[in-house]
Parts: C-alpha cells; structure tokens; sequence
C-alpha cells in the first residue's frame, strides 16, 4: 500500500500516515467519549484521502475501503446513537481485507501483496502466495480478536486495544513476516556489482 509522495516516503512516515484516523480517535475518546470520537474518525479518514487526491496521489484501494467502512458504522454509531456499530467497524473491516486477498488469489490468480510489495521485494512465486495468505490469515486472526475484545471487554479496554493492542501485533506479524521472507528474497542488485 505505498503512496507515491515524497513526505511518505520514510516508512516511519507512512505508517503514521495509516494510523492517523486511529490516533485521532484514541484521543478524541479519552477527551470527549466515543460518540465524538467517532465523528473525529470519519472525519480523519476523508481527510487524508482528500489530502492524497488534492496532491494529485493515488488512493490506494485499502484506503477508500476503510473510508467506506468507517462511514457506515460510524455513521450508524452517529446516527443511531449505540456504539456497537463502531466497535464492531474493525472486525467488518479485516473481514474484507481477508476476503479479498483470499478471493483475488483462490478465484482471480491474481497476488495483492505482490502488487504491494513487487517493487520492493523479489521472492518465488510460491512465497508470493503463501505470503498473500498469511496476510489474510492475519487479518481474520484481528478481526476474531476484536469480536473477543467487544464481547468481553470494556469500551476503554476495545479503545485502547484498537491503538496499542492491534498495533503491537501488527508490528510482532510483520517482523516475524520479515524473518521468514529473508531466506527467500532475491537480492535487488547485481552480485558483482560494487555498492559506492
């Protein structure tokens, strides 16, 4: 999911980036409660995509799928005034993420984390799958994880979970990911070639 953007070309700067909504939200609910929090979400999630698009820079797929999201259970949360829709917004969202990595390699033949990653990385194509899998994999492990969190947890408990919770295993999957992928990827330059 990278963005084309100078600014986001640090990795550091980009997973800032995607957390941005996240962060707002965990602040925006320890200051005003969930239902302004909720609000401030949305909010910050049609943000960054209208920054993206005023800078002229692709809106990747994933990004306007969480907008959707987000709109529709937070706006229900809104709307209706009951926080279930929000705290359940997550697990409807990883759910999709899992669908279509499944359904675009099972029926399609086609790879999203290749065409995510392709540019950085090259690796087998059976590493390719795999990987693609244990993505989705992942996300129905959080979406299963925030179903546990909601139905048996507190809201400051779901809220602080989303942020530090989700965080900390994402960061733990995608190093142990980077371990793994290590022993197959091809390196991107020459080997007899000198570095400077």
């Amino acid at each position: 999911m990278d963005i084309a953007e100078p600014s986001l070309d640090n990795r550091a700067m980009k997973w800032l980036f995607d957390l941005f909504p996240v962060i707002l939200f965990f602040v925006s609910y320890k200051l005003a409660g969930l239902h302004a929090a909720t609000a401030v979400a949305i909010a910050a999630t049609f943000v960054q995509i209208g920054w993206l698009r005023l800078r002229g820079r692709k809106v990747e797929p994933a990004l306007w799928l969480s907008m959707g999201v987000i709109a529709v259970f937070g706006g229900a949360t809104l709307l209706l005034h009951d926080e279930v829709f929000i705290k359940w917004k997550p697990t409807v969202l990883y759910l999709l993420f899992t669908a279509g990595l499944v359904g675009s390699q099972a029926i399609f033949d086609r790879n999203p984390m290749r065409a995510v990653m392709g540019r950085q990385l090259t690796l087998p194509d059976p590493v390719w799958r795999w990987l693609n899998y244990a993505w989705a994999a992942f996300f129905a492990f959080l979406a299963a994880a925030n179903i546990v969190v909601v139905l048996n947890f507190s809201t400051d408990a779901w809220v602080n979970f989303k942020l530090f919770g989700v965080t900390a295993l994402m960061l733990v999957f995608v190093f142990a990911q980077a371990i793994v992928l290590s022993r197959y990827a091809e390196p991107s330059e020459a080997p007899d070639k000198e570095l400077p």
